[in-house]
């Protein structure tokens, strides 16, 4: 790449994963300065919406907004600044990140952007449209019911479901449209099952009662590389707890463990998993990059659980990692998206 395109990185959002999106966007950043040497300009989406710039030279930060003619408009004390983009990276988890509504926004200005368009976002960040789609496709997701509102007629549903798993009944109740766990809850019996509804109802409209499977949790990264789609061999969470919590994700003190390569897996279960992550990924029409979660059964079955249109960034997060494991450094995967993206 000859010249140096004009980067915009967003990132914060206001939402339950700031901090985390904040972590990740300085490996974004850092990566285009130091190994692509791009000029990067940094926005951070406060807790209000509000849009600030950041000055590259400490000083303070400064409200923007974007505008016609792919262009950042920053408020200085003496009036606007135009700054030319040339191209967006929305690094924030959860809304409005992967919701599509910051891509719908980057859209209407016609400035490209790195990642899922505004409906693989809509569709994939919520769990229970992703699961419709998975179904659709053909590809075995974990045994679900959704419900749209906590009445008396759903509670039930959600009863009878959970009774019939079996004799030890063990349910995950999910929010819908949320990420890294929040609004996620275990319930093992009728009276946890029920505050975990009314607790996961604060967050979406719909809620997501999935059984709980006893196996490994392994991943996958699929991203686009010089016109092709490449599968990562998936790599493994080991969580000695019940729940992978969203602070057992990302404290300090977490006593998880991943494993880049996971190990001990029959080279059929292996194919199987990436001829799945493939499928999701073209079939869901997913851009760029994106982290499939599966399970693995004592018995061998592979069930997908999640799909993560912007998977975690940070210096503990399996993409990257994976990723690199196939020989594709990060900074070339930026290099070639950002490279393709602006030659469209």
């Amino acid at each position: 790449m000859t010249n140096r395109p004009s980067i915009l990185v967003v990132y914060g959002g206001g939402g339950t994963e700031h901090e985390v999106s904040m972590i990740s966007a300085r490996y974004i950043i850092d990566t285009l300065r130091k190994d692509l040497s791009m000029n990067v300009s940094e926005v951070l989406i406060d807790h209000k919406g509000v849009w600030n710039y950041k000055n590259i030279d400490g000083g303070p930060e400064l409200p923007c907004f974007l505008k016609p003619g792919k262009l950042l408009s920053i408020q200085t004390k003496d009036g606007a600044k135009d700054i030319p983009i040339d191209l967006a990276i929305p690094c924030i988890h959860g809304p409005p990140g992967e919701t599509g509504d910051i891509q719908s926004h980057f859209s209407m200005y016609q400035l490209p952007y790195l990642g899922a368009t505004p409906e693989a976002s809509i569709i994939c960040f919520n769990k229970v449209s992703t699961k419709l789609w998975l179904n659709a496709l053909n590809i075995p997701n974990t045994p679900f019911v959704f419900l749209d509102s906590m009445n008396e007629k759903n509670l039930q549903l959600a009863n009878t479901f959970f009774q019939q798993i079996g004799k030890r009944p063990e349910v995950f109740v999910k929010a819908s449209s949320q990420g890294s766990s929040v609004g996620c809850y275990p319930a093992t019996d009728l009276v946890e099952l029920k505050t975990a509804l009314t607790s996961a109802f604060e967050y979406s409209p719909y809620v997501l009662v999935e059984k709980r499977l006893y196996g490994r949790e392994l991943e996958i990264s699929v991203f686009e590389y010089q016109g092709k789609v490449h599968t990562s061999y998936p790599g493994e969470i080991v969580c000695p707890g019940k729940f992978y919590s969203y602070d057992e994700k990302y404290s300090s003190n977490s006593t998880t463990s991943t494993a880049i390569r996971a190990s001990n897996l029959p080279d059929t279960v292996v194919e199987e998993m990436q001829t799945l992550a493939r499928k999701a990924f073209l079939g869901l029409k997913i851009r760029h990059l994106s982290r499939i979660d599966f399970f693995l059964t004592d018995r061998q079955e592979i069930f997908v659980n999640e799909i993560n249109t912007f998977p975690g960034l940070t210096p503990i997060s399996m993409f990257p990692k994976m990723m690199e494991a196939t020989g594709i450094t990060f900074a070339a995967f930026l290099k070639d998206t950002i490279q393709r993206s602006l030659n469209r």
